[in-house]
């Protein structure tokens, strides 16, 4: 049964078109971005939810969170995670359970970029720290993987 649009409370639901999202690099230096599909301030949600882009050889600097998991996705791409110590590849439709407290660091071993779906759960004000960053656009390589958007 369709429910006609308007008949469909807005409040319910948060929807975004990618050419929509923002983009930010935390600082000037670093090898990965981010697009930013749901935070706690803009979608009243507990966790925040992003696509990471990681440049060929880039990888996020080592970090751990005091309570929050984080989960990352492979959507397409290679790389390596270590956690703790311990390393593992990562492929395209992997899917990586960083735990509340691990120590981590996630980094591109292919040639083109490493793009994964990550989310943390609870925020932990990563968005805020992403949102506080340099605002950062994506390329034609990223919307051609990212699926040929605008």
């Amino acid at each position: 049964m369709n429910i006609p649009a308007s008949s469909v409370t807005r409040r319910a639901f948060s929807i975004q078109a990618l050419q929509d999202a923002e983009v930010f690099k935390i600082s000037p230096n670093d090898s990965n971005y981010f697009v930013l599909l749901a935070t706690p301030q803009a979608n009243r949600v507990s966790f925040v939810q992003v696509i990471e882009i990681f440049e060929a050889g880039g990888a996020t600097p080592p970090n751990s969170h005091t309570a929050a998991d984080e989960i990352f996705f492979v959507l397409s791409g290679s790389g390596e995670a270590i956690c703790n110590g311990e390393s593992t590849e990562i492929r395209a439709g992997d899917s990586l359970i960083v735990h509340a407290g691990s120590e981590h660091v996630v980094r591109n071993t292919g040639r083109e970029r490493l793009y994964c779906l990550t989310t943390m759960i609870p925020d932990e004000d990563f968005a805020q720290l992403i949102r506080n960053g340099l605002r950062w656009k994506l390329d034609a390589a990223d919307i051609r993987v990212l699926g040929g958007i605008g």
